[in-house]
């Protein structure tokens, strides 16, 4: 975590080394296996994946920004957004990151970058329109705690695994290989892409409670963060289904996913942690920082 006044969170890092040696074994097995059923054409592989790797960590966070919709704007453009994003900053003592709007109804927002410097936090229009100034404070905390915590970058490298086994899976099929090939390859990438997957999910649902927790803690004001999720979460069932499934595919990013399944199935594979437990922690907070 880079020196900022975001309470620092051992369990989050604790689940990002760990998932990013978990995913390096998975790299390690998948590439092992293409080595030895592909043999001679090992240098393709090596720099088949290692170009992906290399694009997928660069681009991947503007490629995201770039179908959310998020435009940079000014503090002339946007002088409210702009305020709010200053005085959270003051309180991190982190430099400032790009500010963004995306125009959609949607009640949301979301921060991408692997790094301080390169790190962009949005708000939505929706958004910007529905929250009271000490909610959206909140809501800008929170999206500034996953830059301050650099768990975005660690959320970009840890979903590349599941990009390269669809494209091995992809090549191996249309490349004329052995039969024996044909079957192993997909079957090794689908379980490696599988387990990629829970991984991301386990961490990505731990690093909004660690970002709500954090920026609760920054703020001084857990109820604010608490009233902007009940408002945001509550608006979403107002919002055209056909919206929210064009958001969907980018529900890791966001404050609020764009659904949130009740089901326990649903809920083991979700992006976030149930709208209950994130106000029970709130709660739990600003019942701590009210003692004397």
């Amino acid at each position: 975590m880079t020196q900022t006044r975001y309470t620092q969170d051992r369990g989050l890092t604790t689940r990002m080394v760990t998932t990013m040696f978990l995913i390096g074994l998975l790299y390690v097995v998948l590439v092992g296996v293409l080595l030895a059923v592909l043999g001679k054409f090992w240098p393709v592989i090596l720099i088949l994946v290692g170009g992906l790797f290399i694009a997928q960590f660069w681009f991947s966070d503007k490629i995201a920004a770039f179908g959310m919709g998020a435009r940079e704007v000014t503090p002339e453009q946007a002088p409210e957004l702009h305020g709010a994003v200053d005085r959270i900053c003051a309180l991190a003592d982190m430099p400032k990151p790009k500010v963004a709007i995306a125009r959609s109804d949607i009640p949301n927002a979301f921060a991408t970058g692997r790094s301080e410097r390169s790190a962009l936090v949005c708000a939505t229009t929706g958004l910007l329109r529905r929250l009271e100034p000490e909610e959206l404070e909140g809501v800008l905390a929170h999206e500034m705690s996953h830059v301050a915590h650099r768990d975005v970058a660690v959320m970009t490298i840890a979903s590349f695994l599941g990009v390269l086994a669809g494209l091995i899976t992809r090549i191996a099929l249309y490349s004329g290989l052995s039969r024996i090939a044909i079957m192993l390859i997909p079957l090794v990438s689908a379980v490696v892409y599988a387990i990629g997957f829970l991984l991301t999910r386990l961490l990505s649902r731990y690093r909004e409670l660690s970002a709500d927790r954090t920026a609760a803690l920054l703020t001084g004001r857990p109820s604010a963060l608490a009233s902007a999720l009940t408002k945001v979460s509550g608006q979403m069932a107002r919002i055209p289904t056909e919206d929210l499934r064009k958001a969907e595919p980018y529900n890791a990013f966001y404050f609020v996913p764009a659904f949130a399944s009740k089901e326990s199935l649903g809920r083991l594979l979700a992006s976030h942690p149930t709208l209950e437990q994130r106000l029970d922690q709130l709660a739990r907070i600003s019942a701590e920082l009210a003692r004397p």
